[in-house]
């Protein structure tokens, strides 16, 4: 019997960027009460919070309190105090600025060369490189982009790979990892889903056999592939429909 769930976000649980269905909620309450639940992602706690934890129909404090949130790939971590009511952050691991800098302009200068900075497409107050503070994020649309010109964009990770390579070869001291839809994630080495799926080991003091974890780009130089080659017991979905059905397989032999 496992005692962890944990998931990728967007295409695992939900339409990229977007809130997850009504469905997805009440599976993810459901499981609240027999697992602790661990989404990790390279979003900001701020979307966990839009996608995610809003979402859920009228949580108690209980059920909250075995929602474990690792945010940007698990290198910041958030869980539930039901004594004050709140998300309070257990650890943070940020970027320096000189990194934060150094990131921003190698994913440009690559987007730039290769031809697929899309900087025209932005909706007012959008931006194609993100600061999350212990990863820096390219999507190459911006975060308003609706969500059928994401899938457009970029359906076989070519264009992505492309300016991850690049960028290795122009600032190879960072890792690169394709992700979402149209996005990017570039972080020091060693700070990626393997950091935070380690931690989560740590928090919850489980061992690996207890966590059964759940994504949509477990392929090489996919973002989940840190986790299958850590071993890790995964299931490989194309959608949030796919979660949704092994979920109410789970729940319907407990």
């Amino acid at each position: 019997m496992k005692k962890v769930l944990s998931f990728d976000v967007d295409q695992t649980i939900n339409v990229a960027k977007t809130p997850v269905t009504d469905e997805i909620a009440d599976l993810l309450l459901k499981c609240l009460d027999h697992f602790e639940v661990c989404p990790i992602s390279g979003q900001k706690f701020d979307q966990f919070m839009i996608q995610i934890v809003d979402r859920l129909k009228n949580p108690t404090p209980e059920q909250l309190s075995h929602l474990h949130l690792f945010v940007a790939q698990g290198t910041q971590y958030y869980r539930f105090d039901p004594s004050k009511k709140e998300w309070v952050q257990v650890y943070n691991y940020p970027l320096t600025k000189e990194q934060v800098d150094k990131i921003t302009s190698t994913i440009e200068k690559a987007a730039r060369e290769l031809g697929f900075w899309e900087e025209d497409k932005l909706a007012p107050g959008d931006e194609i490189i993100e600061n999350r503070l212990s990863q820096v994020t390219f999507s190459a649309l911006g975060q308003k982009a609706g969500t059928e010109e994401k899938y457009a964009w970029d359906p076989d990770h070519k264009k992505r790979d492309q300016i991850a390579a690049r960028c290795k070869e122009l600032a190879p001291e960072f890792e690169y990892e394709v992700a979402g839809t149209t996005s990017i994630n570039a972080v020091t080495p060693g700070m990626n889903k393997s950091f935070g799926m380690a931690h989560l080991l740590e928090e919850l003091k489980v061992d690996k056999s207890d966590v059964l974890y759940f994504g949509d780009m477990t392929q090489p130089g996919g973002n989940d592939y840190p986790v299958v080659e850590m071993g890790f017991e995964t299931i490989t979905v194309r959608n949030h429909e796919d979660t949704a059905f092994a979920l109410r397989g789970i729940l319907g032999i407990l």
